[in-house]
């Protein structure tokens, strides 16, 4: 999967002027989000800048999901969704469960009772869309809570703790007990479950997907810088790698960049401690990453060169941190 952020002609020429950005990260995971937040910060700043996924999605568990979804909400006291990709594993058993002979529709089975507890609008809005979608259904979530409440795991387990609280279900609504179901992936170290535990909440976690290195990543990568090559190529002229065009190359998780170095090597000359050099002909690259995680492990492990690390891991830090990089006389 490839998001492009687009060509602005007010800024063709300034863009010209400057590296393009391979941005190591999916766009917009639950597809949510609008625009781009990334891509938005280095084109305001006149880059050209693109995202390039790294890691699938493969979900898990979902035999168990269903069965969950299929006996409704009343043994929990509320259910704990915190990635778009949780979403799209409920949204994949509630249409399973729909399309199947076991599938009854009948009138009190379901989840309407249950609060959903969210981190962020995006998420809510992911959740807000399986009852929008054809096959909805009594399975649905319809009451969301905490979307504008919590910013981070930690918070929503405060406000989850509070919320229930101040607003105990009545008697043959919802459930009495004190039972949150957490929807997880394969790399969960939310401290969630221990702040839900330590206010007398017990937590069944349930992983329902896991992230992988991409099968396609290669293929999306080839295509992309196929069609960048193509685009900025004058007319008549012979196709080929313009090695003179630079580009920075952003890393986002040690595991990711693992996986794909080998890739990368093939297409970009990027820059090592040992001063080996890539291939001749290969596009030259510089290196970011995003915090100093991700940066301790491309210099100690992979034993490459990264020249900005974001103050910040954010759009704008990350943003800011290369364009001041690529102001130096010396960049």
């Amino acid at each position: 999967m490839l998001s492009d952020s687009g060509y602005d002609t007010g800024l063709e020429s300034q863009e010209k002027q400057k590296p393009h950005v391979l941005l190591l990260r999916t766009p917009a995971e639950d597809g949510y989000c609008g625009t781009d937040k990334y891509e938005d910060a280095f084109r305001a700043r006149g880059y050209r800048a693109a995202n390039v996924s790294v890691l699938e999605t493969v979900y898990t568990n979902l035999d168990r999901l269903q069965e969950v979804v299929y006996r409704g909400g009343a043994d929990y006291a509320g259910v704990v969704v915190t990635s778009g990709r949780a979403c799209g594993a409920w949204r994949l058993a509630v249409r399973q469960l729909a399309e199947g002979a076991g599938y009854t529709g009948a009138e009190g089975v379901g989840w309407s009772d249950t609060p959903f507890y969210v981190v962020g609008q995006s998420t809510a809005s992911a959740l807000q869309s399986i009852h929008a979608a054809p096959h909805a259904s009594p399975y649905c979530p319809r009451d969301i809570r905490g979307s504008t409440e919590s910013g981070t795991g930690d918070k929503l387990a405060h406000f989850i703790v509070a919320d229930l609280a101040a607003s105990p279900p009545a008697p043959g609504t919802a459930s009495t007990s004190k039972k949150l179901l957490y929807l997880t992936g394969d790399k969960n170290k939310s401290t969630l479950p221990a702040i839900a535990a330590a206010a007398g909440f017990e937590v069944e976690s349930l992983q329902v997907y896991a992230t992988q290195g991409s099968t396609r990543f290669e293929d999306d990568l080839a295509g992309f810088l196929g069609a960048e090559a193509a685009h900025e190529r004058e007319p008549g002229q012979a196709a080929g790698v313009e090695a003179s065009n630079p580009w920075w190359i952003v890393h986002f998780a040690p595991s990711s960049a693992k996986h794909v170095s080998p890739i990368i090597k093939k297409y970009f000359d990027v820059p090592r401690h040992d001063g080996a050099e890539g291939a001749a002909g290969n596009r030259r690259a510089r290196l970011a990453v995003i915090g100093p995680t991700t940066a301790t492990a491309l210099e100690t492990e992979l034993k490459m060169r990264v020249d900005v690390v974001a103050a910040k891991p954010n759009p704008e830090a990350l943003a800011e941190g290369i364009a001041r990089f690529d102001e130096r006389p010396d960049s």
